[in-house]
């Protein structure tokens, strides 16, 4: 079956100083999730976006840059899910951080494509500027999550190890899950009762380490 192609804006030129920029923002996005980051040209975000082949330079170096504003913004997006959870939850409590990584599946789930560009094979797009500062804005609200369990409950532990080991538990569960992996060995796992049932053991143990 052909895949049918995006229909182009028809307001070429008609941009606005700001919303050009988002215009190809939107574009590229739609881009990325029908056809995956590698299988489109900046000249087809233009032509999605109903804007001229010189139009992106006014905003962006290369479609490279979009691509890095696309990941930064993944991050914000991937954070105030966290957030929302967490505040649905309690701070600092096994419910909230067992509720921010059920979230993070969920984000996997919902935004695929988005998930497979922030965490995929672009070494340039992971090194750059923003998108390193925002995705480590977003692993701090764990990190502050468990510290802030641990001072909830008397603990002395490594706050910054912990977060590492749980992420490194959802990232996977989450990877495994949109991968389609389970279904050849658990086939019908419900992936959020594993989160929602492992971190509570994951935090018992790592917290009764010695720091």
């Amino acid at each position: 079956m052909t895949k049918a192609t995006p229909e182009p804006a028809s307001n070429k030129g008609a941009y606005h100083h700001g919303e050009l920029r988002e215009a190809l923002v939107r574009a590229t996005r739609q881009l990325v999730v029908e056809r995956g980051a590698e299988n489109f040209t900046l000249a087809d975000a233009c032509r999605l976006a109903g804007v001229t082949t010189a139009a992106p330079y006014r905003h962006f170096r290369d479609k490279q840059e979009i691509l890095e504003e696309l990941v930064a913004r993944g991050f914000d997006d991937m954070s105030e899910r966290s957030r929302v959870a967490v505040e649905s939850h309690g701070e600092g409590t096994i419910e909230g951080i067992r509720a921010m990584g059920q979230a993070y599946v969920q984000f996997a789930v919902d935004e695929t494509a988005m998930f497979r560009l922030m965490f995929g094979q672009n070494p340039a797009l992971k090194k750059a500027a923003d998108v390193v500062a925002r995705g480590q804005s977003c692993f701090a609200n764990v990190i502050n999550q468990v510290a802030l369990y641990c001072q909830r409950e008397g603990i002395q532990a490594n706050a910054p190890e912990i977060a590492v080991e749980l992420w490194t538990f959802v990232h996977g569960a989450a990877s495994l899950l949109i991968d389609e992996d389970y279904e050849k060995v658990a086939p019908g796992l419900d992936v959020q009762r594993l989160i929602e049932n492992v971190t509570p053991r994951l935090l018992r143990v790592a917290t009764t380490r010695d720091p």
